[in-house]
Parts: structure tokens; sequence; C-alpha cells
């Protein structure tokens, strides 16, 4: 935060629960009336075969992932829309594209954020509101990984790079109308895809 307000920027951490609409609504509430750009970027990785899983759990990976986008979308359009203008993001990951034993869960959230997001870009470019999706697929070599992972951590070459994903995202971002792009791969030459 301090990198954008030191740029002149304004930046302000809000806790929302991405499942809660009322939590959604009240966070662009607070985002006020000039937003450019919105992006979706909750997730959460919930490993386990389908046979032993709880409905509640794949339940809750389906309401943090596609959900949650629904609602934030919805409330960054509604935003957007009147002014003709903006981008909304979202973050997907090799889920997004295809099923993988022992993720049902993951993979089905993913696929659906995807489907989501694909519509809103179909739905929403005439007023000006171009939506992408980020496919992330691999580690991203951050804070996380290098606490709970230390050995996968280890072989830097083989994380992505945070830069490189923030690079995809302005890319996205900063395209011109005339040459809007709705999807973008981000892996490191090593991921087996």
């Amino acid at each position: 935060m301090a990198d954008i307000v030191a740029a002149g920027g304004r930046a302000v951490s809000v806790v929302a629960d991405a499942t809660s609409e009322a939590d959604i609504v009240a966070l662009f509430d607070q985002a006020g009336g000039d937003l450019e750009l919105a992006i979706y970027n909750a997730g959460n990785n919930t490993p386990g075969k389908i046979i032993d899983m709880e409905a509640g759990y794949f339940e809750q990976s389906w309401r943090v992932v596609c959900f949650g986008g629904f609602l934030f979308g919805r409330e960054a359009v509604r935003r957007m829309v009147p002014k003709g203008v903006g981008t909304l993001l979202f973050t997907g990951a090799s889920a997004s594209l295809r099923g993988r034993s022992g993720f049902g869960a993951f993979n089905s959230a993913k696929a659906g954020l995807r489907t989501l997001a694909q519509a809103m870009a179909k739905e929403y470019a005439s007023d000006g509101i171009h939506v992408g999706h980020v496919v992330v697929d691999g580690a991203i070599g951050g804070e996380k990984i290098r606490k709970r992972f230390p050995d996968a951590a280890s072989r830097e070459d083989r994380l992505i790079s945070i830069d490189g994903i923030v690079d995809s995202f302005v890319f996205l971002h900063k395209q011109p109308r005339r040459a809007w792009s709705f999807e973008l791969d981000v892996r490191t030459s090593h991921e087996n895809w």
C-alpha cells in the first residue's frame, strides 16, 4: 500500500467476506464512484477426493470462488456501467480449464468462475467494461509458499513471479477497446501444461 500512496494513489485495507452480499456491497460503497479497475483474487485451493467429501466442504469452495466472484463482479459492473468504462479481472488457475483428480471442488468452482467471467465479458463489452480472466498455472513465488512449503520454494525458477502476474493484469487493464483480450495464461517455463 505504501507504494501506491507514494505514487500518488490512495489505498485502504478492508476486511470483507467474499461470500457475504452485504460485505461486498459495503466494500464497493467504500470504494466510491471512481472505480476503474476491480480484481477478484479470492481462492481456496480445496483438495480432496469426491467420495470422501462432505457437501459443505464442496459448497464452501464454490461459495468463495464462484459465488463470491458473482457478488464482486456484479457490484463492480453496477458502478462501472453508468460511466461506460472500467476493467474487471478475475484470477483463475489451471483448474479453470481442466479437472484434476483430487481437486473436484476447486476445479468446478474455478471453472464456474471462468464461465461467469466469460459471460460478463460478453454482456458488458458494449457498455465499455473490459472483463478478463488470468489463468495462474503453478505455484506463486510469494510469502505463502515460502512459509508453508519451503522445499518447493527452494526452486525459484519453478515459481511464478508475482511481478509477472501483476504485469499480466496491467496488460489487460491497459488494452485499447479495439484490441481486448479475454484471457491470459501465466506460468513458468518449467510448468507441465
